[in-house]
């Protein structure tokens, strides 16, 4: 069987294009299965995946990467495995925050994240805040977040500021909208990927998404890197977008 050449990692920085990628984590328990192990040690192997492709992210020159870490839909699961997944984010928040703060990484998350348990909001506020000033990548964690929600949280915004004479109904455009979202001052999404061979969003951007490219990969999330990043990256330098013009 022939070798697959790995991708050059600084070439993909120079070319791919892209600002922003997105990436849903699909996999982690069809991980853990495949080899006769419970779902918290395919959590366990999609953190390091989350670590490897957080420093390929840097090193291809992405100014943003944001990560589907927990749906508002994950809620329906047992609440021993979501227990696990929270526990799992607060040892990553503890554990990376000073690497991440040494290589200029700003921590940001997007999602109705402030219903969690105080103590972790606390921990996960002040990791935000902690690197706030730094001027390298941005890495967007999706958290208790549903694009649906965060469209109707944009909506009661909006609604809000025109009871109080802030603004007018017909004042309100794409722009207006836009600025509502979480994801207000992150750069327009360039790329969606997903892995573990499902193809569709599940919730997840779907505003921002509206001219991405989409990415679908067959490779579990716990097995992805960066050279599956590469491809995915070389992949979207190839795509012709045109955003609705010829």
């Amino acid at each position: 069987m022939a070798t697959q050449a790995k991708p050059d990692l600084t070439s993909t920085a120079l070319a791919h294009g892209a600002r922003h990628v997105a990436i849903i984590m699909d996999g982690n328990g069809r991980w853990a299965k495949k080899r006769l192990l419970p779902r918290i040690a395919g959590h366990r192997a999609g953190v390091e995946a989350v670590r490897r492709v957080a420093r390929a992210a840097r090193d291809m020159g992405l100014e943003c990467l944001t990560l589907y870490a927990f749906s508002s839909e994950n809620w329906k699961r047992p609440p021993s495995e979501v227990a696990d997944l929270m526990g799992l984010l607060r040892h990553f928040i503890q554990a990376d925050l000073d690497e991440f703060h040494a290589n200029g990484v700003r921590l940001r998350v997007i999602g109705n994240y402030r219903v969690l348990d105080p103590s972790l909001v606390d921990l996960i506020e002040a990791a935000v805040a902690r690197t706030a000033a730094n001027s390298g990548p941005v890495i967007a964690i999706a958290l208790n977040y549903g694009a649906q929600d965060e469209m109707v949280r944009a909506a009661q915004q909006l609604a809000q500021r025109v009871a109080c004479g802030e603004i007018r109904a017909d004042e309100i455009g794409v722009e207006t909208i836009g600025a509502a979202l979480d994801t207000a001052d992150l750069p327009p999404l360039d790329l969606l990927i997903r892995t573990s061979g499902e193809q569709r969003l599940s919730n997840f951007m779907l505003w921002q998404a509206a001219y991405a490219e989409l990415y679908f990969t067959d490779m579990l999330w716990p097995d992805f890197d960066a050279a599956e990043l590469a491809r995915a990256l070389d992949a979207f330098r190839l795509r012709d977008r045109r955003f609705g013009g010829l």
